[in-house]
């Protein structure tokens, strides 16, 4: 009878603090009892105090709604200081939980050292340390990148066959939807073969190859795309019991094709409660920062990136702004009816001369326009940066990539639509010392763009995954069993 009482004060002590946990973190979802969302990243990130916490929709993480990042992009994810019981950082306690409450715990930690991050000094880096205006909390920032390291375990479900599944392109506009999945694959730092140490689920396909072998040419119709999608996640969902158990919020998929948000609509819960890493990053269709990731969209043409890389100083740059490109959705309509052939410090072509190279009038050029296509994505941002450009961002409800961590307000320039025949005056009005300055945090920010292979720290594989699990630290799964 003793050791019956001493085994049940015990079973008491370690109880009591995960119940104190689920009550202190858990918000509606659309299943409480299998997962629950929670504000995560916002109170950490912010600079600006007295923030209001605000619900979004019932799947959906709550986020604070008085910062903004740029006038089109949205707030970091949110944060609330959880007190975290001492009892769950014992690890006499692994035996007591769940897998699924082991990986909980193990994200719970993750947090708590970020949170330690605030006040704390700048951790040192033998590769980087962030450091600087282009970043919102520098210090939080690299916590939280190394955290992911120590930490992060991704599992990648085998099944389907190439070329839809398991494989993308290397070498075109949708470039970072192979690159990813080929880096990702082959990563034997964040892959995990055990589904039950995972703290994300990859759904490994490319839509951008659905389109080229399962969609019929010129029919517009998306259904094809659909079902393919639709018939994937079922086998998953009947061989496994992940996608049930959190109806889809840990897993994710990533798509650089425009039809990437459109084919998430396939599966409801694929679309409203996923991780959904997209190029085309808009929030009038659907895109949401709070759970989705914004992706830059790279044109690697040969593969490599080499010689996309550098350009010369600011005093070297004597044309004012520049663009080429042809007819291609309304906000490029309105810039070629407003400045093609108009001005020489402004210029803008639909076809550049013959002999004339398109990067080396970026790298002439001080400003890049921007603007977006029939998406609201453009491979000229990246390229912009490459060359050491500034990029002037004409769009409308895009959401910039890695926003919760990158001030793109520090090292670029956001220009609505409507002021499109402002733009002569809105960039002569900055300074050349401005200038300069956002000249050099685009040389600072350009490794994060990078493509390597193999992949190099806090390069575009990296960000893209630190983006990820900043969503999966916004989230708290139950365990229903």
């Amino acid at each position: 009878m003793a050791f019956e009482s001493s085994s049940s004060i015990k079973l008491l002590f370690i109880m009591v603090p995960l119940i104190v946990i689920a009550v202190l973190v858990s918000v509606s979802g659309p299943n409480p009892s299998d997962w629950v969302p929670f504000p995560y990243l916002h109170h950490l990130w912010s600079s600006q105090s007295g923030a209001v916490t605000k619900t979004m929709e019932k799947s959906q993480v709550a986020v604070a709604g008085d910062f903004v990042l740029n006038r089109s992009s949205t707030p970091p994810l949110s944060i609330q200081v959880i007190q975290t019981p001492q009892q769950l950082q014992k690890p006499n306690l692994a035996g007591k939980l769940s897998n699924l409450d082991r990986v909980e715990a193990d994200l719970l930690q993750a947090r708590a050292a970020i949170r330690k991050a605030v006040n704390g000094k700048q951790t040192q880096d033998i590769d980087y340390v962030p450091t600087g205006p282009m970043y919102h909390k520098p210090n939080l920032f690299h916590r939280s990148y190394l955290e992911m390291e120590k930490r992060f375990k991704v599992f990648v479900y085998e099944e389907g066959e190439p070329p839809v599944f398991h494989d993308g392109p290397c070498r075109d506009i949708y470039s970072m939807e192979g690159i990813f999945i080929n880096q990702m694959e082959m990563n034997d730092k964040f892959i995990t073969k055990d589904p039950e140490k995972a703290h994300v689920f990859f759904l490994s396909y490319s839509v951008a190859m659905m389109v080229h072998y399962v969609y019929v040419r010129d029919s517009r119709a998306y259904d094809l795309l659909r079902i393919t999608v639709k018939d994937y996640i079922n086998v998953l969902s009947e061989k496994y019991p992940y996608w049930n158990r959190s109806h889809g919020a840990d897993h994710f998929i990533l798509a650089c094709h425009d039809w990437g948000p459109e084919v998430s609509n396939a599966v409801p819960n694929l679309y409203k409660n996923s991780i959904r890493a997209f190029c085309n990053a808009n929030t009038s269709e659907g895109f949401k920062p709070v759970k989705d990731v914004s992706i830059p969209e790279i044109n690697v043409r040969t593969g490599i990136i080499d010689d996309l890389l550098g350009g010369p100083s600011p005093s070297k740059r004597s044309i004012l702004a520049f663009f080429a490109g042809g007819l291609h959705g309304d906000i490029r309509n309105v810039l070629l009816e407003h400045w093609e052939h108009k001005d020489e410090d402004i210029q803008v072509h639909k076809y550049l001369p013959k002999g004339v190279s398109y990067y080396a009038m970026l790298r002439k050029s001080k400003f890049c326009l921007c603007p977006s296509g029939w998406e609201v994505a453009s491979p000229r941002v990246v390229e912009a940066i490459y060359t050491g450009c500034v990029p002037v961002l004409i769009s409308d409800h895009y959401v910039p990539p890695f926003s919760d961590v990158l001030n793109w307000k520090s090292f670029s320039v956001e220009v609505s639509v409507n002021d499109i025949p402002n733009l002569k005056k809105i960039l002569s009005n900055i300074s050349p010392r401005q200038y300069i300055r956002m000249q050099r945090r685009v040389g600072q920010v350009r490794k994060h763009f990078e493509v390597n292979s193999p992949p190099k720290r806090f390069d575009v594989f990296h960000m893209i995954l630190h983006s990820i699990w900043l969503r999966r630290l916004n989230l708290k799964l139950h365990d229903d069993q």
